[in-house]
């Protein structure tokens, strides 16, 4: 299989860039239940961390964090792409994307070490079908 392309959504929020914020972030979230398909954290200057979270229950997260009294911002569409990997894999992705005019302008992955990978792909909303189509995605 070369690769499977999912739906997803992601949500952020920005913490203080000090020891131990990510872990509060992250225990909350497991106490809570949410279990997370992907998670970064991104440095946005000398004080601050912004993380980004993809929850495998988006509705979930809503509800839940809500709840909790966290604050995050979302859902923003994403796509989850795991798959086989190989040299060439992301960009055979990017090929699909480019040619139908699609800008991805973020995204991570990471290979497992065991010979698959998974990427996550930020494309802007008004794209975001386009993309799903290039990827055939229904």
């Amino acid at each position: 299989m070369p690769f499977r392309v999912r739906r997803a959504e992601y949500f952020y929020t920005t913490v203080r860039n000090e020891p131990g914020e990510g872990y509060k972030l992250l225990s909350q979230l497991a106490d809570l239940g949410i279990n997370l398909l992907a998670f970064t954290a991104v440095p946005i200057g000398p004080l601050h961390t912004q993380l980004t979270l993809v929850p495998e229950d988006p509705a979930r997260m809503v509800s839940d964090v809500k709840k909790a009294g966290l604050v995050v911002d979302g859902p923003h569409p994403a796509l989850l792409v795991q798959g086989d990997d190989r040299l060439g894999a992301l960009a055979d992705i990017h090929a699909k994307l480019f040619a139908a005019n699609v800008n991805v302008y973020a995204s991570s992955g990471v290979a497992d070490g065991k010979g698959g990978f998974g990427y996550l792909i930020y494309v802007r909303p008004h794209e975001y079908d386009r993309a799903l189509a290039a990827l055939g995605v229904g």
